[in-house]
C-alpha cells in the first residue's frame, strides 16, 4: 500500500482512544488522529478511504490452527450442524450422489443425539451404496468409516477399531492419512482455500499446530511457501511449529535441520492425551459416562522432562496439547523436572506453551505461572460444549465441568494466555471467541471484551515471540497489520455483573469495541497485513 487515509470512522488504539482516521505509509501506520487533523495533513498523495462509520482493528491472531485440515473442511460434507445419525446420514448420502471418489464429511457430534439411528459402517454403506467414506468427529481425534475403507485399509486388525465403523488410535490414523492422501497441486489448492477464508474473518496470522500425526513435513514446508513474504500472493502470515517428541538437544537440533522449514518450537499438538468427545483425554478421575475409562497418557513425565529441557537447552518453544487433568499433572511435573536439569531461567526464557489446558486445578495454575508458560486457550469450547446440558458435564459431571476453560482464573493467576480456534474444530471465526470469553457459560470466568480482543490480537504475537512489541497494536510505527469491520455499534462491554456491563462513554478512555449482542455480527470488510492486502469485500471502495 501506498500513502492511504482511512477517516469517518473509528480506530481501535489505545494510544488515541478517541481516533476516527489513520494515515498507512506503506508497510507502517503513521499516524492516528482526529478527522480535523486529517483534513490538515491531507495532501495529493494520498488516497483516501471513506470508512462511513467502519471500526479498524489491529488484525487477529489464531493461536492454534491446523491450515491444511481446515481447508479440507471446507471442501468436505459439513455434519456439525446435523442433529441425530439420520440427518448427518441424509447429508452422506446427497454429497455421494454428487460426487466421485471417497467422501469426505466433517464435525459431527453425537454427544447430544436421541438414541435410535447410529452412525456406522452398515449405515454409511446403505446410504451411498457400498462408496469410501470417512467422516471425522469434530474433536478429529476419531472418525467413522464405512465397510469398504475399512477393508481396503484393513482396520479391523488394528488397535482402535470398533467392528462397526468408529475408529479411534491407530485405526483412526490410518483412516485419516488415507483420506488425505493429496498431490501437491491439491494441498496447495485447500490451503489457499484456508488462508483466504482466514484472511475474511479478519485474521492476519495463523499459528499453525503441524505434527507428524496430523500432517507431513512436506505438508508443512509448502503451506510456509505460500505465505512467505515474498510470495506472489497475500495470504495471512503463518506461525509454524512441529509437535514431535525429543530426548536431548543434540536430537532436537538434528530434527530441525531435517524439517527444512523453521519453525518457532517444538510444541503445539504434541499429544499427552486425547479429547473429551472421544473419552481419549487422560483425567486422574474416571469418566461420568465411562466410569470404567480414563483416557490415555501418551507420554511420560520423563519424557515430556526431556523434551522441555531440550528446548530449554536451545531456547525455543516446547510444549504440549493437554486436555484432561491427569495430562495437566503429567505435563506441570515434567516442567518441574526440566527445570531442575537445566535451570529455572532457561525454562522461563524458552517461552514454553501449553495447548487448550482445560482442567487446571491450583497447584497446576501456580507452576505454569512460575515457570512462565503461556497457555493457547480456545474459548469457543466452552461456547461449544459448556453448560448444564453440554458434553463437559455428560462426560464429566457437573462439578468437574464446572472448572473447565478458566479463563479469569488463568488472568487472575499471571499465566499469559492467548485465543484460538482450533480450526477446524471449532470455526476461524474471532468475534465468536471474543463474545464465548464474554458469556463464558460460569461467570466467575467470564472476562472484558476487551481482555479477550488483545488475547486474540496482541497476545498472539506475543506468544508466538514476536519480534515486534507493536504487532497487534495501532499506532505511530507499528506495522500496518489491521481489519476494518461493518459494525452496528461501538462500546466497553464487561463481564463483571456487579457493576454495568457496558458503556459508551468515550469519558472512559477505552477504545471501543463492536458490541456483540446485536442482530448481526462485525462484517470484514478489509485485511491488511504489513501492508499488503490479504482481502477485501466486494463492497469495500
Amino acid at each position: 500500500m501506498s500513502l492511504t487515509m482511512y477517516r469517518n470512522g473509528s480506530v481501535y488504539s489505545a494510544g488515541d482512544p478517541f481516533a476516527t482516521a489513520m494515515l498507512v505509509d506503506g508497510d507502517t501506520v503513521a499516524w492516528v488522529g482526529s478527522e480535523h487533523a486529517a483534513t490538515s495533513l491531507l495532501d495529493s498523495r494520498m488516497h483516501v478511504i471513506d470508512l462511513g462509520g467502519s471500526l479498524i482493528t489491529p488484525g487477529f491472531v489464531d493461536s492454534h490452527v491446523h491450515v491444511t485440515e481446515t481447508g479440507l473442511a471446507l471442501d468436505s460434507i459439513d455434519l456439525s450442524g446435523a442433529r441425530s445419525a439420520q440427518d448427518a446420514l441424509e447429508l452422506v448420502a446427497q454429497a455421494a450422489a454428487a460426487t466421485t471418489g471417497i467422501v469426505l464429511g466433517h464435525g459431527w457430534d453425537d454427544s447430544s443425539w436421541p438414541a435410535g439411528v447410529r452412525l456406522g459402517a452398515a449405515e454409511l454403506d446403505r446410504a451411498t451404496g457400498g462408496r469410501e467414506v470417512y467422516l471425522a468427529r469434530i474433536d478429529v481425534h476419531s472418525g467413522i468409516v464405512s465397510a469398504a475403507l475399512a477393508a481396503r485399509l484393513g482396520l479391523a486388525g488394528l488397535p482402535g477399531w470398533d467392528g462397526a465403523g468408529l475408529v479411534s488410535g491407530a485405526a483412526h490414523a490410518a483412516a485419516r492419512d488415507a483420506a488425505r492422501q493429496l498431490a501437491p497441486a491439491d494441498r496447495r489448492r485447500v490451503q489457499e482455500r484456508a488462508l483466504r477464508h482466514a484472511a475474511s474473518r479478519g485474521y492476519v496470522a495463523l499459528a499453525e499446530m503441524a505434527a507428524p500425526h496430523v500432517g507431513s513435513a512436506a505438508d508443512l514446508a509448502q503451506l510456509a511457501s505460500l505465505t512467505a513474504f515474498d510470495a506472489t500472493d497475500a495470504f495471512p502470515e503463518v506461525l509454524p511449529y512441529w509437535g514431535q517428541a525429543v530426548s536431548n538437544a543434540g536430537e532436537a537440533r538434528e530434527l530441525l535441520a531435517s524439517l527444512g522449514t523453521p519453525v518457532l518450537g517444538l510444541a503445539g499438538d504434541l499429544n499427552i492425551d486425547g479429547s473429551l468427545g472421544s473419552h481419549s483425554a487422560f483425567l486422574r478421575e474416571p469418566y461420568a459416562d465411562a466410569a470404567d475409562g480414563r483416557g490415555q497418557a501418551h507420554l511420560t513425565v520423563e519424557e515430556v522432562a526431556a523434551h522441555l529441557a531440550a528446548t530449554s537447552e536451545l531456547g525455543i518453544q516446547g510444549g504440549f496439547h493437554i486436555i484432561g487433568d491427569g495430562a495437566m499433572e503429567i505435563a506441570v511435573q515434567g516442567l518441574a523436572l526440566a527445570a531442575q536439569r537445566v535451570g529455572i531461567e532457561k525454562v522461563r526464557a524458552a517461552g514454553h506453551r501449553f495447548e487448550h489446558a482445560e482442567m487446571v486445578d491450583d497447584g497446576a495454575m501456580a507452576a505454569l505461572a512460575h515457570h512462565a508458560v503461556t497457555v493457547s486457550v480456545q474459548p469457543a469450547f466452552d461456547a461449544q460444549w459448556g453448560g448444564e446440558d453440554g458434553l463437559y458435564a455428560r462426560r464429566l459431571g457437573s462439578g468437574r465441568a464446572a472448572t473447565m476453560n478458566p479463563l479469569a482464573r488463568f488472568y487472575a493467576a499471571g499465566v499469559p494466555i492467548c485465543f484460538g480456534s482450533d480450526a477446524p474444530v471449532t470455526p476461524l471465526s474471532p468475534w465468536d471467541s471474543v463474545r464465548a470469553a464474554l458469556n463464558h457459560h460460569q461467570p466467575g470466568q467470564r472476562i472484558s471484551a476487551r481482555a479477550a480482543f488483545i488475547g486474540h490480537t496482541r497476545a498472539g504475537w506475543r506468544a508466538a515471540r514476536g519480534t515486534n512489541p507493536l504487532l497487534g497494536q495501532l499506532g505511530p510505527g507499528a506495522p500496518a497489520s489491521f481489519a476494518v469491520w461493518e459494525i452496528e455499534e461501538l462500546m466497553v462491554q464487561v463481564a463483571d455483573e456487579r457493576v454495568q456491563s457496558w458503556s459508551t462513554d468515550p469519558r472512559a478512555r477505552t477504545p471501543l469495541l463492536p458490541a456483540l449482542d446485536t442482530e448481526n455480527d462485525p462484517r470484514c470488510l478489509q485485511t491488511v497485513h504489513r501492508g499488503r492486502e490479504l482481502f477485501a469485500a466486494t463492497d469495500f471502495a
